[in-house]
């Protein structure tokens, strides 16, 4: 196909295709959910990512897709690295939190400062952490590819989760009645959240 050809394809898609459509065709694809964050003058900035996927194994390098309108897109690209919060099926207020028009996002999770640059990992959240350096990023529509080179993860322990309360409250440092199965992935499809069958239910 020619370049003309392709940009005329390109010009009936746009024409044919809208959001909403494209909402749906995209919400029947299940996917895993992830809060990026990154860290830029001391402040920390997340949000809620579902556009996230491995790019290379040798060496290792993910992508992660991120809206030009929102307050993370700037950040990651002053400090150059970001990190993926892989979550569990837990942690649908997390995902919800960051997924809000709201600036103290932060104020309403547990986190900490985690790796050599310490990147805001999502300590009663994750499933996972991997700490990521910006190599390249694409500009794409309304949003920018952020290519980022894996330099180190993190695995919860297994019941990470179980004891989680709010910021502040004493309890939270006490030990689950019951101990609680190893997290499970938390998913996002049909404009929902859900988890692995054979994860227990909040």
């Amino acid at each position: 196909m020619t370049e003309a050809a392709t940009e005329a394809a390109t010009e009936r898609h746009q024409a044919t295709v809208g959001p909403d459509a494209y909402r749906r065709l995209m919400g029947a694809f299940p996917t895993g959910v992830a809060v990026v964050t990154t860290l830029s003058g001391g402040i920390p900035y997340g949000f809620t990512c579902t556009s996230l996927c491995s790019v290379a194994l040798d060496p290792p390098m993910l992508l992660v897709c991120v809206s030009d309108r929102g307050r993370t897109a700037g950040p990651i690209a002053d400090s150059g690295r970001f990190a993926v919060n892989l979550l569990h099926h837990r942690a649908r207020p997390a995902a919800r939190i960051f997924a809000a028009e709201e600036r103290e996002r932060f104020a309403r999770v547990r986190w900490a400062p985690a790796g050599a640059d310490g990147l805001p990992m999502l300590t009663d959240d994750a499933l996972a952490f991997a700490a990521c350096r910006v190599t390249h990023t694409v500009p794409a529509g309304d949003h920018r590819v952020i290519f980022g080179a894996v330099t180190e993860v993190r695995f919860a322990a297994p019941g990470a989760g179980a004891g989680k309360a709010s910021p502040g409250d004493a309890t939270a440092t006490r030990p689950a009645a019951h101990p609680a199965p190893p997290p499970s992935p938390l998913l996002y499809g049909f404009r929902r959240f859900t988890a692995w069958p054979e994860a227990t239910e909040d």
